[in-house]
C-alpha cells in the first residue's frame, strides 16, 4: 500500500475499486477524519448506510456484549436477538416473517425467488416473468443485476437470467399494457438512489397496487436505501400509499455492520418448506443485537419527526443554492436523500469528477447518482447547523466553478 496525503494511491485491493481512494481512520457525529488528520463533513453516510452517525458507544456496546457471548451459531439454531428483530420487524407492517441476509441484493435475491415460489405453488408454470423499471438499481448478484437494467452494469456478465421484462418507471399506461398473470412479481424503488432520485408518484403506486392486486404478482419494494427512516416516516412507501407485497431492508438496519431482511407475508411464508431458502451468516446474533438497538432509535416517532423536519429544512437550502448557482438544475428526492442535478455545456464526465474532488478539498463528501446528479445522504442525525454548514460549503465550490 502507497499513501500521499491521505489518498491511498497503490493498494491490493481487487480491480473493480478506484486506483485512488481516500482512507479514513474514524469519525464522531457526522464528522470524519483521514489518515492525514482532515476531516469532512458526511453527506454520504457511507452510501446511507450510517443513519445514526460515528462514535456510537450504544452500538459498539451492544456488539462488544454479544460477541462475549456469542458471535455465531449459524442459521440451524435460533438466537435471542435475532428473533426479537424478526419480531419487530414483522409487526412493521403486514408481515409474517423476516429472512435475513447480509446485504441489499441478498434480500432482493430472495425476494424474487420468493415471487417466482409463490407463482409456481399458486398458479404452476408459466407465470415465472419478473418485471422491473427503467433506471433501477436492485444490486449485483446475477438475480438483481438481471432487474438492474443499466448497461455499464449488465454487460460484463451477460447473459443474465431469464423473464425479466422492464418497463419504464412512472408510467401508469405502459405498466397497464405489460403486466398481466403472466408475471411472478415486479420489483420497484420509491426513490431512484441510483437512477437519479427520481421519486415514485402517487399514481404509479396506485396503478402497481391495482395491477398487482388484480393478477395476484406480488410486490417487491426495495427499500434498502430509503428505508428505516431516511425520508421521515419509517418507510418511504408509506409517503406515497404504495402496498408492498414483500418489503426489502438492508444499508442502515446493521448500524453499519453487514445485514438485510425481506419481510414476506403469511401467504407467502406458509408455502415455504424448510431449504427453500438459506443463508449461513445472515441473521447472525452480533448483527442483530446491534440492529435492535438501530430499530430502537429510528422507529421512534419523536426522531422520524426530526428527520422530517430537517429534510425540510436542507430542501430549502437546497432551493436557495439553486436560485444562486446556475449549474445547479432540477431538485430530486425527499428527506435527508437529496440532491440536485449538475448542469455544463462542457464535458459531464470530466466536470463531475473534478467537482466532486473540489468538494472533497473542501471538507465534504457526497455521492453521485445516475448520469448528473449529486446525491447527498447524511447520517440521519445531523443538525440544523451542519446542514447550514454542508450546503454552504456546496454552494461556495459552486460558485468558485461559475
Amino acid at each position: 500500500m502507497e499513501l500521499k496525503d491521505g489518498i491511498v494511491t497503490k493498494t491490493a485491493l481487487h480491480g473493480g475499486i478506484a486506483p485512488e481512494l481516500l482512507v479514513i481512520r474514524g469519525g464522531d457525529g457526522i464528522w470524519l477524519e483521514d489518515v492525514a488528520g482532515r476531516k469532512y463533513l458526511d453527506f454520504a453516510g457511507g452510501i446511507a448506510v450510517n443513519a445514526l452517525g460515528y462514535g456510537r458507544e450504544d452500538l459498539a456496546r451492544a456488539a462488544y456484549d454479544q460477541m462475549k457471548k456469542l458471535p455465531h451459531i449459524s442459521n440451524l439454531f435460533a438466537t435471542e436477538p435475532a428473533l426479537a428483530l424478526a419480531e419487530k420487524l414483522s409487526a412493521s407492517g403486514p408481515y409474517a416473517a423476516a429472512f435475513f441476509g447480509n446485504s441489499g441484493t441478498e434480500a432482493n435475491e430472495a425476494a424474487l425467488k420468493y415471487a417466482r415460489l409463490y407463482a409456481h405453488r399458486t398458479r404452476g408454470p408459466g407465470h415465472e416473468k419478473l418485471l422491473c423499471f427503467s433506471g433501477a438499481f436492485h444490486g449485483r448478484t446475477m438475480g438483481a443485476l438481471s432487474c438492474t437494467p443499466t448497461p455499464k452494469y449488465q454487460d460484463p456478465y451477460l447473459p443474465l437470467i431469464p423473464g425479466v421484462v422492464v418497463a419504464p418507471y412512472n408510467d401508469p399506461a405502459a405498466l397497464e399494457k405489460v403486466l398481466d398473470g403472466s408475471f411472478a412479481g415486479v420489483i420497484t424503488e420509491v426513490i431512484q438512489g441510483e437512477g437519479g432520485l427520481t421519486c415514485m408518484s402517487r399514481e404509479f403506486a396506485q396503478a402497481l397496487n391495482g395491477l398487482c392486486r388484480r393478477h395476484d404478482v406480488l410486490l417487491i419494494v426495495d427499500e434498502v436505501q430509503t428505508g428505516l427512516g431516511r425520508t421521515g416516516t419509517l418507510y418511504a412507501h408509506q409517503g406515497i400509499g404504495l402496498v408492498p407485497d414483500i418489503l426489502t431492508l438492508a444499508k442502515p438496519l446493521g448500524g453499519g455492520l453487514p445485514l438485510s431482511a425481506a419481510l414476506i407475508p403469511e401467504k407467502v411464508n406458509k408455502l415455504l418448506h424448510v431449504g427453500d431458502h438459506g443463508t449461513t451468516f445472515g441473521g447472525g446474533p452480533v448483527t442483530t443485537a446491534v440492529a435492535l438497538k438501530v430499530w430502537d432509535q429510528v422507529s421512534r416517532p419523536d426522531f422520524l419527526a426530526s428527520v422530517a423536519a430537517r429534510g425540510e429544512r436542507l430542501a430549502a437550502r437546497l432551493a436557495g443554492m439553486k436560485k444562486r448557482c446556475p449549474q445547479v438544475g432540477a431538485l430530486k428526492g425527499r428527506g435527508l436523500l437529496q440532491g440536485f442535478e449538475y448542469r455544463t455545456k462542457g464535458n459531464l464526465a470530466e466536470e463531475l469528477k473534478a467537482l466532486m474532488a473540489r468538494f472533497q478539498e473542501a471538507g465534504i463528501l457526497v455521492l453521485r447518482a445516475g448520469e448528473n446528479v449529486i446525491r447527498i445522504a447524511p447520517p440521519l442525525v445531523i443538525t440544523d447547523a451542519e446542514i447550514d454548514k454542508g450546503v454552504d460549503i456546496l454552494e461556495r465550490v459552486l460558485s468558485a466553478k461559475a
